[in-house]
């Protein structure tokens, strides 16, 4: 049984300091309510700190947005691996679909993905296809974002590793239309059938496969029974409080998803 992961990703949010640590502190409240599931914290890189001071020796976890592949040296405006290690942070995202529309190339995320693992950080890989065509071209489009991200990553190291399925197509304003939990439970059969192929079924089962895409309090419930998933990467609906809380007790309420076998 894989523990449920709710993470969630500020992005460039809240426009204050104050605001961070307001909601921070708000959900921290209810954290003691949220069970087994596992919730992490992605704030802004600049309020890491403030935040950690508030969720520590809480349940909740701290999380990055994005990492450098890079360990040190001339790399103006980045944060490295070992920074973050330093500044307590657990959870690092990695390739998700805004980085990747800023050039972000399939070598850049591996690398990010062997630096946040090697410091036995766990690394949320990001994966989706831009474009649902009939054909069903964006399976092998997937499939080569999988193996790509997660090239040179041994076994041993899967244990820190979390796959988070965002389809881009679905997503925001100009998305045609919402994802159906039907196609989110193809979509994780498919994952867990690729992590098969490159480590074994022993160890394809026990990598938690999340989803991130416009999940509100409406839909969470379906896209975990229906959708077969372990959790939720959840972006604008986690800068309420109430509603992103509402979401974990959801979640922990409605028991863990059986694993469909592949």
């Amino acid at each position: 049984m894989i523990q449920k992961i709710l993470i969630a990703n500020w992005k460039m949010n809240p426009s204050s300091l104050a605001q961070a640590k307001a909601l921070v502190t708000e959900i921290k409240k209810a954290s003691k309510v949220f069970g087994e599931s596992l919730v992490v914290i992605a704030p802004p890189t600049i309020y890491l700190g403030e935040v950690q001071k508030i969720i520590a020796k809480s349940k909740l976890l701290l999380g990055a947005q994005n990492v450098s592949a890079e360990k040190e040296g001339a790399q103006t405006g980045e944060t490295s691996a070992g920074m973050l290690k330093d500044a307590k942070v657990e959870y690092i995202i990695i390739g998700h679909s805004e980085r990747r529309a800023k050039g972000e190339s399939d070598e850049v995320i591996n690398r990010k993905v062997i630096a946040v693992t090697d410091l036995a950080m766990t690394a949320v890989l990001c994966i989706g296809e831009r474009i649902r065509d009939d054909e069903g071209q964006y399976f092998e489009f997937l499939h080569g974002q999988i193996k790509s991200g997660l090239k040179k990553l041994s076994p041993k190291m899967t244990k820190s590793l979390v796959i988070a399925y965002e389809p881009i197509w679905a997503i925001g304003k100009d998305a045609k239309r919402a994802v159906r939990k039907e196609e989110l439970h193809e979509m994780t059969i498919f994952i867990r059938k690729a992590l098969l192929e490159l480590y074994g079924k022993s160890l394809a089962y026990k990598i938690p496969v999340i989803y991130g895409g416009s999940v509100d309090l409406n839909n969470v419930g379906d896209f975990l029974h229906g959708g077969m998933v372990d959790g939720f990467l959840i972006g604008r609906a986690s800068l309420d409080a109430k509603v992103f809380t509402e979401m974990v007790a959801i979640t922990k309420s409605s028991g863990s998803p059986k694993i469909v076998k592949v």
